[in-house]
């Protein structure tokens, strides 16, 4: 088995990182988070299906009343965004170029989004009243803040009924404020680190994001944002909807990873098959499977990215800026994946067994390990693919014209039959011994002009080396062809190829330099 590419260009890496890259979370209100819970809550208080409307505009007032007080104690307007087509990212982005990134509020956006909502229902078979789920839309406020340990996040909060949050954050974005705090030098571009001072501290440091700091992160966002808590649950519960975990391999030089990804990414959209995709992802292709198994290469401003996709979860590789080599598993459902924990029955003890992966929050710290895995199944499979890019590295050299002593030496071509001629020449085995002169290749190249006598020839008489008798030539008709040899490296040093005027010594000069 092939070694893998962090082992194979290990002197070439400036180190390799694995760490959460965006986590999405979302908040719900235990009790009415569902229909028959809310439809439960106002008959406890008495409060009529029908008027559910009614009981909820007083909420909504609540928090649009809030979210002007944020924004005018911070001295920020509400922006209110209209058009979908508007980035809200970029528009965080202009306002931090100006701002800065100490903690605080950044910024308010207003948008008009679908929420989940209930409808107030009378069937007339049971001659029961209730409340249905259905699907609306109502105002929503996005508060961006930065957060003094996890950097810039955004708590989207909306004005109607049940009330259910969505927070982002980003696991590169926390640990360049661990690192920070370690006092361990970084250079982070975008959401890439591609210069650590000790990277083996910060992989530790990256290992030890702990759920229940995230939890309390969470409860101190929501009861300032979301004044509600005095008429639902005294606090939310958390889920994961959306979580990406990712290993970057971290190039020291962009003339590497260029030709090197383009290899693994033509390679990787041809050669992978579903059942490759199943093992990534540690699943098994079955004839009850219903998901939908697929890869897609997509061409971007920032570059391509090759994105294979199984159900929910999916896993991709991609480069940034060029430096660095990204492999990253996302996925929307994390109990698609299974690790062994403790499980409780309805009946008789809890048992420890292999079960799906609790939604919660506090299954980050399995989640990586299981992620982790994910990107290193993917990693070692790049690793079997020929890797051409040495090869592209060492090609371009040659060809490539290059300053020698002042002067400029062209490139190599090797379609051109003179110069074929010549390297053939090069390759004879009685040079790979006693080395070679300008004057061995005077009747064994064709760029050479037609040789005069011995007697009469200076150019011939000037190469003649300072060490010592040139070396006996067997013939002098032109050498046969020979299998090719390695080059004698000793040989191609000697002073006698920068002599000579004439092509052949030009090409010398070039395999030399």
């Amino acid at each position: 088995m092939r070694r893998l590419l962090s082992e194979r260009y290990r002197e070439r890496l400036a180190g390799v990182l694995s760490c959460y890259d965006r986590i999405i979370v979302t908040g719900t209100l235990p009790g009415v988070c569902y229909a028959k819970g809310m439809t439960a809550f106002l008959s406890a208080r008495q409060i009529r299906i029908f008027d559910y409307p009614r009981f909820a505009e007083p909420l909504r007032d609540r928090v649009r009343w809030r979210a002007g007080e944020l924004a005018a104690a911070a001295g920020h307007t509400i922006e209110h965004i209209a058009n979908s087509h508007i980035r809200k990212e970029e528009v965080v982005a202009k306002v931090l170029a100006e701002r800065g990134d100490h903690p605080g509020l950044v910024h308010v956006i207003s948008a008009m989004e679908a929420c989940p909502t209930y409808k107030p229902w009378h069937s007339k078979e049971t001659h029961r009243t209730f409340l249905r789920p259905a699907t609306s839309k109502c105002l929503h406020y996005y508060f961006y803040f930065i957060d003094a340990e996890l950097g810039l996040i955004y708590l989207r909060v909306p004005t109607w009924c049940p009330f259910r949050l969505q927070f982002y954050c980003n696991g590169h974005s926390w640990l360049a404020r661990q690192l920070t705090a370690a006092g361990i030098g970084f250079t982070l571009a975008d959401n890439a680190f591609v210069r650590i001072d000790d990277w083996q501290r910060a992989q530790t440091l990256a290992d030890q994001l702990s759920p229940a700091v995230l939890h309390q992160v969470l409860d101190r966002y929501a009861r300032q944002c979301c004044p509600v808590f005095d008429v639902f649950a005294p606090s939310y519960h958390w889920s994961l909807i959306q979580v990406e975990y990712a290993t970057d391999l971290v190039f020291r030089s962009q003339a590497v990873l260029k030709p090197l990804y383009e290899q693994l990414s033509r390679q990787a959209i041809l050669t992978v098959k579903a059942e490759h995709v199943a093992t990534f992802l540690g699943h098994k292709i079955t004839p009850q499977l219903a998901q939908e198994i697929g890869s897609g290469f997509a061409t971007r401003i920032e570059g391509t990215c090759v994105k294979h996709r199984f159900g929910k979860s999916s896993i991709k590789i991609y480069d940034k800026f060029a430096l660095v080599l990204r492999i990253e598993t996302t996925t929307n459902d994390v109990s698609t994946f299974k690790h062994y924990r403790k499980v409780e029955h309805q009946q008789g003890p809890a048992s420890y067994a292999l079960a799906p992966v609790k939604k919660n929050i506090y299954s980050l710290t399995a989640l990586a390990h299981i992620l982790l895995g994910c990107n290193r199944r993917y990693l070692e499979y790049l690793s079997s693919l020929d890797d051409f890019s040495a090869g592209i590295r060492a090609l371009d050299r040659l060809t490539q014209p290059r300053p020698v002593n002042g002067r400029t030496l062209r490139g190599l071509n090797f379609f051109s039959h003179p110069e074929q001629t010549l390297l053939a020449a090069l390759q004879r085995p009685a040079f790979n011994i006693a080395g070679l002169r300008r004057a061995d290749l005077c009747h064994c190249s064709p760029l050479a002009p037609p040789q005069p006598s011995p007697d009469t020839s200076p150019a011939c008489a000037n190469s003649v080396s300072s060490s010592g008798p040139p070396a006996p030539i067997a013939t002098t008709s032109p050498a046969p062809a020979v299998p090719p040899l390695p080059l004698a490296a000793a040989s191609l040093n000697t002073p006698s190829f920068r002599l000579s005027p004439i092509n052949s010594a030009h090409y010398l000069q070039t395999l030399s330099s």
